[in-house]
């Protein structure tokens, strides 16, 4: 578990839900510790398919793929008054862009009674990844598992690490901000175009010639 002296004033990372329809944060769940380590993987969007298709070579049909993956701990232990329930609350806070909720299953069970076929699947919140200022990021939750690993009396848990992988949502998925529209895929579209800006443009600070890695001028 990371920690930082007081004085340095540390950024929490952390997940902020936002509603699909306004477009605004309906809740904020902050790690109670930053993760120690975080993976990062990308997978190219290529258009070229088998080996020496020349033509599509060094063409790209989209945005890469990226995935995060890292643990997140939390502890109740330290001070068990602020946790009655002990960690249930900020493990199902985390849990709740999961599923539909129970007031949309009763409404989907509604509908099926009264001979309405086709059910429009219900709309979970936009889940924003915040870690740091430079990377706030529209993801989803592809993979969730909690390892409980101590209770109180009452066998509510007070200590667990949660393993989470997110798959960073891009605009192929949320589609392009229009002005004027408040949703949260106009919101998300626009934290992933800063996200990528922001990257190109500390790519662009590194300006060495290609020559100082001893690589032969092109």
């Amino acid at each position: 578990m990371t920690t930082f002296p007081q004085s340095l004033n540390p950024v929490r990372g952390g997940f902020v839900l936002v509603d699909p329809d306004s477009g605004r944060a309906s809740k904020t769940i902050p790690f109670q510790y930053n993760p120690d380590t975080l993976t990062r993987t990308l997978q190219v969007q290529g258009l070229g398919g088998e080996p020496g298709d020349r033509l599509e070579a060094l063409r790209l049909k989209g945005p890469s793929h990226e995935t995060y993956r890292f643990d997140a701990e939390f502890d109740a232990t330290a001070a068990p008054e602020k946790f009655p329930d002990g960690l249930f609350p900020v493990l199902c806070a985390l849990e709740k862009s999961l599923s539909p909720t129970y007031a949309q299953l009763q409404n989907e069970d509604q509908l099926a009674g009264q001979g309405q076929l086709e059910i429009v699947p219900v709309e979970a919140p936009l889940t924003v990844l915040v870690l740091g200022p430079k990377r706030v990021l529209p993801v989803r939750i592809t993979d969730f598992s909690v390892a409980e690993e101590a209770f109180d009396a009452a066998l509510n848990p007070i200590r667990a690490k949660v393993s989470i992988t997110v798959r960073v949502l891009t605009v192929d998925d949320l589609g392009y901000p229009r002005p004027g529209d408040p949703g949260a895929r106009a919101k998300g579209g626009t934290l992933y175009l800063t996200y990528l800006q922001q990257k190109e443009q500390f790519a662009d600070g590194v300006d060495n010639p290609v020559t100082d890695v001893g690589v032969p001028t092109v």
